[in-house]
C-alpha cells in the first residue's frame, strides 16, 4: 500500500508540472518502453514502462510521465521495484542542443530512492561544445540492491572542434556513493570523420576512473584504479526513414597492477519517426569490466525499444 500512496502525490505533481511548463499540448500521446540485460555474473535486468506523454513531438521532444515494472535476478534470487518518473525531453536531433530530465521515486523492497538523469548540452558560436550532467540511482547488483546501494554522479564535458575532420570529447566527473566511497572519472574521445558528407567516424577513446574505498561488501566492482583505451569505428546512415547507428570497438583494460586483458565494445540502434507512431530500438554487447564484474572477462548486453503513439 506504501507505494500507492507514494505514487499518487508524485502523479498529481507531474499533471502540474506538464501543465505549467507547456501551457498546453498540441499532442499527446502514450506508450511503452522494454529493457532487458544479462551478464557474465548470472545477473539480469527486466524494465517494462508505460509512458503518457502530455506533450509529444517526436522521441526527444516530450514532456510526461513514465510508470516502470523492475525484475531483478541472480541464479535462484530475484526482487521487484517500481518507479515512477516525470520525464522532460528538449533535444534538437540535429545539434544535440538542449535539456532533458528525468526524475521520480524508485522502491524497491523496502528502500525508496529519488533518481534523476539529466543533462544539458550547448553548441557555443566556435563550434565548440558544452554539456553537463547529474544522474541518482540505486546500484543495480545484487547486493547494492540488498543494501540499498545508491550513488550520485556529477559532470561535465566538452566538444572542441579541432578541424572540420577531427573533434576532440573530453568529460571530467564525481561519483559519491552511499557507503561513503567516492570515484572520480576521466574520459576522452578523439573522433576523426574521413568525409563531412558520410556518416562514418574513426574514433581513440580513453576512459579513467579510481576509487577512494576498497572494501564495498561485494556491492558493485571497485578497484583502486581503472583504465580502458579503445579504437572503434562508428557509422551512421538514414535508410527509409529509419535513422541507424552502429559502433564497433576493440582496446585494452587494465585494473590497478593487473596485466592488461582485451575489451570489446558492440552497439547499434535504429530510430523511426512517422505521423502514426515514433519507434526507437537499441541493442549492445560489452565484455569490459562492470558494476557486477569479479573477473577481467565480465560481459555485458542488453537489447530495449521505445514506441510512442500519438493522438
Amino acid at each position: 500500500m506504501k507505494i500507492i500512496f507514494m505514487i499518487r502525490p508524485l502523479c498529481l505533481w507531474a499533471s502540474s508540472f506538464v501543465f505549467a511548463f507547456n501551457g498546453y499540448a498540441e499532442e499527446r500521446a502514450a506508450g511503452g518502453e522494454f529493457y532487458y540485460s544479462a551478464d557474465s555474473e548470472n545477473f539480469s535486468s527486466r524494465r517494462i514502462s508505460a509512458d503518457f506523454m502530455t506533450s509529444f513531438s517526436h522521441l526527444n521532444e516530450k514532456t510526461g510521465v513514465i510508470y516502470t515494472d523492475y525484475d531483478f535476478s541472480k541464479d535462484s534470487w530475484s526482487r521487484r521495484g517500481q518507479q515512477v518518473r516525470i520525464v522532460s525531453d528538449h533535444i534538437d536531433a540535429k545539434t544535440a542542443d538542449g535539456w532533458r530530465v528525468s526524475t521520480g521515486i524508485f522502491r524497491q523492497s523496502s528502500n525508496d530512492l529519488l533518481t534523476l538523469d539529466s543533462s544539458y548540452r550547448k553548441t557555443l558560436s566556435s563550434g565548440h561544445a558544452i554539456e553537463v550532467f547529474a544522474n541518482r540511482d540505486f546500484v543495480e547488483t545484487q547486493t547494492g540492491l540488498e543494501n540499498g546501494t545508491h550513488f550520485n554522479f556529477v559532470g561535465a564535458s566538452g566538444d572542441f572542434i579541432l578541424n572540420p575532420h577531427f573533434t576532440l570529447v573530453g568529460l571530467a566527473g564525481f561519483q559519491s556513493f552511499s557507503d561513503e566511497n567516492q570515484r572520480r572519472h576521466g574520459r576522452m574521445r578523439l573522433i576523426y570523420q574521413p568525409s563531412l558528407d558520410q556518416g562514418l567516424t574513426f574514433q581513440l577513446r580513453y576512459r579513467y576512473y579510481d576509487d577512494s574505498k576498497n572494501n564495498v561488501g561485494g556491492a558493485y566492482f571497485n578497484p583502486t584504479s581503472y583504465q580502458e583505451t579503445m579504437l572503434a569505428v562508428g557509422w551512421r546512415q538514414r535508410f527509409n526513414n529509419w535513422r541507424t547507428a552502429l559502433t564497433a570497438g576493440v582496446g585494452t583494460q587494465k585494473i590497478a597492477q593487473d596485466a592488461s586483458s582485451i575489451t570489446q565494445l558492440l552497439e547499434a540502434s535504429a530510430e523511426r519517426q512517422q505521423a502514426h507512431y515514433s519507434l526507437r530500438l537499441r541493442a549492445g554487447y560489452s565484455n569490459a569490466a562492470g558494476a557486477a564484474a569479479t573477473t577481467t572477462d565480465y560481459w555485458y548486453s542488453y537489447v530495449s525499444s521505445e514506441l510512442l503513439i500519438p493522438f
